[in-house]
């Protein structure tokens, strides 16, 4: 069984992926992840973001893997723990270039598609029901507002003991789902048969309830 969920920065994608899985006992498979990881590590060896062939190079060589135990998801590059590494905001300013170009795209979808080739999972991101498992069983597309999105990564990075301004990281979601949206390839959109959930004003545990009534009414 395969479950996509995908949706824009900040709806709860992560979260409610993560106690999805954990609740049904599948694999977890967070999409972007893996471009953070290529990114922080095109980064951290100097492989310029801007030119595609290098970085398409750089990825068929890296070996990312993606580890879930004790409730905690480990983030793996050759071998080497970059978990942590990856949700710097440095990272998160950078992604997008990665991100949108057709030729990576392509060789991360191949990459995403091997995840599910071992099993049943939860897959999340921006384009799971659309582009890399347009036959999930089920699919899911999370959203919340802009305000609600910037709120909930401000809490998260202030936990991390990381003081971004509000303010900033609202500009930079509404950046970030203009450019997701409008890029030529596999844009950010809701699967023509996905079921649309508004996570604003739902607490996590109510998300979760709601897509499990959902799949287990769609299992019987």
């Amino acid at each position: 069984m395969i479950i996509a969920i995908d949706g824009p920065a900040g709806s709860g994608k992560s979260t409610i992926a993560r106690r999805l899985a954990e609740r049904l006992r599948l694999t977890y498979l967070d999409s972007g992840a893996l471009y953070r990881a290529l990114t922080y590590m095109c980064m951290r060896d100097g492989v310029d973001l801007g030119d595609v062939p290098a970085v398409v190079k750089f990825l068929e060589a890296l070996d990312i893997d993606l580890q879930y135990a004790a409730g905690r998801q480990r983030v793996l590059a050759n071998g080497r723990d970059i978990t942590a590494e990856i949700r710097d905001p440095a990272v998160t300013r950078q992604v997008y270039y990665v991100a949108k170009e057709p030729a990576v795209r392509k060789e991360m979808v191949a990459h995403q598609r091997a995840f599910g080739k071992r099993g049943d999972l939860v897959a999340e991101g921006r384009d799971m029901g659309t582009v890399v498992f347009p036959n999930a069983d089920f699919k899911f597309y999370l959203d919340a507002g802009a305000d609600v999105r910037a709120q909930r990564r401000h809490r998260e990075l202030r936990e991390k003991g990381m003081e971004v301004p509000l303010e900033q990281l609202r500009k930079e979601i509404e950046q970030r789902d203009r450019t997701d949206m409008e890029r030529k390839v596999a844009p950010l959109k809701r699967a023509e048969d996905a079921t649309v959930v508004d996570t604003s004003d739902m607490t996590i545990d109510e998300v979760v309830e709601h897509v499990m009534e959902r799949i287990e009414k769609g299992r019987k």
